[in-house]
């Protein structure tokens, strides 16, 4: 190859596809962009790339401005918290009804199982008189904030594709997740900070990882950013040793200089993204600390919710989704691993372990609920508690064989969430399931209409939410139809 087959060979290695329609002399790209604007593409919303977390006007007025979401990773069982279940009770200990188990699927059950009752008491709580099982005594005394959805369905049995489908709406890899959708939508309020930042106590991370709170189709600038409630929030945030904040912000510097001129040549808008990210990262070494520093709350907010600054955990990092959310943080996500009571283990056992989970989130929740209120947050502060599904009414017997602790299946067919502030009912119940808590037998809820009654509350259509992406204009809520439910709306 001589010299100039070799610069021409370099130079259509440096076409793409990107030039071709830029370049084309038909005029393709025009046509395509035409296209596009014909088939209602044109509601996708448009953003400046260098300044890509500007605040945005919702569609219309919300009643929520920001969210807290509390998501228990492994599913706790709602028969030992929220689901009053007498029925069952009585029937503890005899074998499952063969019209529960012919044509189910069960990640663990063999055989015939036997119904298990609720292992702790139940007894009713607040002005409102909600079932509340005696494992969660200071979320009782803010029960009355509270709208509980007890008809949750999903159609996912396993945790890694249930939790997708709860965060981004798709049981599969790649899809984006609701704080990016959020972000891509409404923007942040505090442009020196993330507009989606995540918290993990439990341990471990979720079992989907940490696509649950990636950005999917949508420009990474939109994913989460997970933060750590002990050293440098993020990590890489101090100055490495022998870099000084001058320093350190030439080299930022020279390296936008190269992303600007990489966008110049190739007019790829994640290369401006990528430089949006960057000056996050040199604002956040100021703000970010500030926010995550725990020391800087007074004794009785470390009372209040139970804290251990310089720790890991759920309480930790309800006080910091607080302190967040006052400074325009728009969507916080909390994961709390651990909750997978199938009874394999002392730390699965319902009768064990799980007591000790329960502890661990009862006097925090309670308290960021009671915290939001007195500083006049949680009428615009919508708070979920979440989970990718329920438990079984059966107890688990792994192998047909009994368990050495007790313990229950994933069910999906029947499971409880709830909500507080931000636009929502107080003291309220919505939907039931059956005696014994296996079917869904008044005002069934899909993940797809929690999905669209959050976008709602926030002031957003969901069916006008969209991004362009692989010929279909993609929606948190999908393709299949979602609802409002405005029963639960205050």
């Amino acid at each position: 190859m001589n010299l100039f087959q070799h610069l021409q060979h370099a130079t259509l290695q440096n076409q793409t596809r990107r030039h071709f329609l830029r370049d084309g002399m038909a005029g393709l790209g025009a046509f395509w962009l035409a296209s596009q604007a014909a088939n209602g593409s044109s509601s996708a919303v448009t953003h400046d790339p260098a300044r890509p977390l500007l605040p945005r006007d919702p569609q219309f007025s919300p009643r929520a401005k920001r969210v807290i979401c509390l998501h228990m990773a492994g599913a706790p069982s709602q028969l030992e918290l929220f689901e009053h279940k007498p029925e069952l009770t009585r029937l503890s200990g005899k074998d499952c009804p063969q019209e529960f188990l012919e044509g189910q699927r069960f990640a663990f059950i063999r055989g015939v199982p036997q119904l298990l009752g609720s292992y702790y008491p139940f007894h009713q709580a607040g002005q409102s008189g909600q079932w509340l099982s005696d494992r969660l005594p200071h979320f009782e005394q803010v029960v009355d904030k509270v709208t509980f959805i007890r008809s949750m369905k999903t159609d996912q049995f396993n945790h890694a594709p249930g939790q997708l489908l709860m965060h981004t709406g798709n049981q599969n890899l790649g899809y984006a997740s609701m704080g990016s959708w959020i972000g891509y939508g409404l923007g942040s309020e505090n442009q020196n900070l993330p507009g989606f930042v995540v918290l993990v106590s439990g341990g471990r991370t979720p079992d989907a990882g940490k696509s649950v709170w990636g950005s999917g189709f949508l420009p990474s600038v939109y994913q989460g950013v997970q933060c750590r409630s002990e050293g440098d929030p993020v990590l890489f945030l101090s100055n490495p040793t022998g870099i000084d904040r001058p320093m350190r912000e030439r080299i930022l510097s020279a390296i936008n200089d190269v992303n600007q001129e990489t966008y110049e040549q190739f007019g790829d808008p994640e290369t401006v993204t990528r430089i949006a990210q960057y000056e996050m990262a040199a604002n956040m070494q100021l703000t970010a600390s500030d926010a995550m520093d725990l020391t800087a709350e007074p004794e009785h907010i470390h009372k209040l919710y139970g804290t251990e600054p310089g720790r890991e955990s759920f309480a930790n990092n309800c006080v910091l989704a607080r302190r967040l959310v006052e400074r325009g943080v728009r969507f916080v996500q909390l994961f709390d691993w651990g909750w997978d009571s199938h009874g394999a283990s002392e730390a699965e056992g319902i009768n064990l372990g799980f007591k000790n989970k329960c502890t661990s989130i009862d006097q925090a929740m309670a308290a960021l609920l009671t915290d939001l209120e007195q500083r006049g947050l949680l009428e615009d502060t919508l708070v979920v508690f979440t989970t990718e599904f329920g438990r079984t009414p059966m107890r688990e017997n792994r192998g047909g064989q009994e368990m050495a602790f007790i313990g229950r299946d994933h069910h999906p067919h029947a499971f409880t969430i709830w909500m507080a502030g931000g636009g929502v009912k107080q003291g309220f119940s919505y939907g039931q399931s059956d005696p014994i808590g296996y079917h869904v037998t008044e005002n069934p809820v899909e993940v797809r209409d929690l999905h669209a009654t959050l976008w709602h509350l926030l002031g957003i259509d969901h069916q006008r939410l969209i991004y362009p992406h692989q010929g279909l204009n993609q929606k948190l809520t999908g393709v299949k139809p979602a609802r409002v439910i405005k029963d639960i709306l205050a």
